[in-house]
């Protein structure tokens, strides 16, 4: 149907799980999902369309960065009839206060790059998350136990740890925000569901920090994921 995409409509539905990783996306259909169909894999950028509890649910990935999600994302809201993207994925904390498998559900992600003005033409460097989708969030991590940070992360152009030096973005951004985090895709992410009149929401699970490097076996990043993927799929079928 699209150049990235060949599900056919109907297909996917109107709630979607987007972790970044295919893998990932393929993880939650084989461990979480029942019946679950593969509907995509053009370049491997795999779409399972499944039932969670009895409820029909999509998970599809979308790559890394900005460039990436703002593809897919854009394709799923316009041309399949997407309402609700909930990303999952993983970051970097910023603060001492957040230990390493914490998660974080952001409430607005801050950006220095120009996908906002290249895509539509708008200076814009705050895009934020879908209140209402965020208050289903966090009821349903509240129903069940889970525990979360709320706050505000740097989506960046590039690996934050490849950076010559990370101060000095600090310094640039503006001093009324405080960042706890950082990741590459919520921007694009938010933005263009704001362009669209969609909805957007991003989990996300810390898996190092700038104040604690403790290296973290495959197995306790499975655990904390799988947390995570629990949250947005019950939140998920909420909406």
């Amino acid at each position: 149907m699209t150049p990235h995409n060949d599900a056919k409509i109907g297909e996917i539905c109107k709630t979607v799980l987007m972790p970044g990783d295919p893998l990932r996306a393929k993880f939650i259909a084989d461990n979480f999902l029942e019946d679950a169909k593969l509907v995509n894999s053009v370049r491997n950028v795999y779409a399972y369309t499944g039932k969670y509890k009895g409820h029909e649910v999509s998970v599809m990935a979308s790559g890394m960065g900005m460039p990436s999600m703002g593809i897919y994302c854009y394709e799923l809201y316009k041309v399949y009839g997407v309402e609700n993207i909930i990303r999952i994925g993983s970051c970097g904390a910023y603060t001492k206060d957040l230990h390493l498998l914490d998660l974080i559900l952001v409430d607005k992600t801050y950006t220095e790059s120009n996908f906002a003005l290249t895509l539509n033409n708008e200076v814009c460097n705050i895009a934020n998350a879908s209140a209402k989708l965020n208050e289903i969030i966090e009821q349903t991590a509240s129903d069940f136990n889970i525990s979360y940070t709320k706050g505000t992360t740097l989506c960046s152009d590039c690996f934050d740890y490849y950076m010559t030096d990370i101060s000095k973005l600090f310094q640039r951004a503006p001093k009324d925000i405080d960042i706890i985090g950082a990741e590459m895709e919520a921007f694009a992410l938010f933005y263009t569901a704001k362009m669209l009149n969609k909805k957007a929401s991003c989990i996300l699970t810390v898996v190092d920090s700038h104040y604690d490097k403790t290296e973290l076996s495959s197995g306790d990043r499975q655990n904390a994921l799988d947390n995570m993927i629990k949250l947005g799929l019950e939140s998920a079928i909420r909406v």
